[in-house]
């Protein structure tokens, strides 16, 4: 692989797991991160600390703020001094035991700010941020990548968390969209698609009882790990993949198919 190295690249929800790994992924191939955070400043600051090479940056907003959400780009820019070209959309509200809402026995106020918050944050604030970087490149004349961390929940269902997965849902279809609206202007669009990954957030669950039959789900009888999701942003951003914008990548082990 052809690497396209020195780049100006927004990772948003990077403090730690998918978006850790993915955000050391670009720093080590020489490109300059913005680490983006909503409230683990500090987290995120030893992130961006963490990170080989120079000139990164520790950029904070609330992507359930509109106004916010749409400033994140500039942010980074003034941030990295130099416009974004990658942006990887990983920020977003995930599934844990307290978010849960299963239809047969969720109230409808819990209900309403279920699908509320997700589509708040996960929806509308990730295409906010799309919109406002992918403006500035067109309006700058420059070339640009974006890849969506979505989920197998939107293809395989999540009955505990409907919401969850239609607000990743629509970021699938938004990047299908984009691939094509954008296409001409140099941008290419992608989204991947990873199943149960290895994350601080969810090493509780996998060290209880629970753990053998969420490992049981692949028949590499493992899950993910955060730096084979960021292995594949990386290709999606690179010059030689710019023919999958439009793609979505699957990243589960088998433990769904979609032939």
């Amino acid at each position: 692989m052809t690497s396209t190295t020195g780049r100006a690249v927004l990772v948003t929800g990077a403090a730690r797991g998918i978006g850790a790994a993915v955000a050391r992924a670009f720093a080590e191939q020489g490109d300059r991160v913005a680490v983006h955070v909503h409230t683990a400043v500090d987290e995120g600051g030893a992130t961006r600390d963490a990170l080989p090479g120079t000139g990164h940056a520790l950029v904070v907003a609330d992507l359930g703020d509109a106004e916010q959400a749409a400033s994140l780009p500039a942010a980074a820019e003034e941030a990295l001094g130099e416009p974004v070209t990658v942006l990887v959309n990983n920020a977003g509200i995930a599934t844990g035991p307290d978010l849960a809402h299963p239809p047969a026995t969720t109230d409808t106020t819990t209900w309403h700010r279920s699908w509320e918050q997700y589509l708040r944050v996960n929806t509308l604030g990730t295409a906010v941020v799309t919109h406002a970087m992918t403006s500035r490149l067109i309006e700058l004349g420059l070339p640009g990548r974006v890849i969506t961390i979505g989920t197998r929940g939107v293809h395989k269902g999540e009955p505990e968390f409907p919401a969850y997965a239609a607000s990743k849902a629509a970021l699938h279809a938004m990047d299908a969209s984009l691939a094509v609206a954008l296409a001409p202007h140099g941008i290419a669009v992608a989204t991947v698609a990873p199943g149960f990954v290895e994350t601080e957030r969810v090493a509780d669950r996998l060290a209880s009882p629970a753990g053998d039959e969420i490992r049981a789900g692949s028949p590499f009888g493992r899950v993910g790990r955060p730096e084979e999701v960021a292995s594949a942003v990386l290709w999606l951003a690179s010059e030689e993949a710019v023919w999958a914008s439009g793609a979505t990548l699957d990243l589960n082990g088998a433990s769904h198919l979609r032939p």
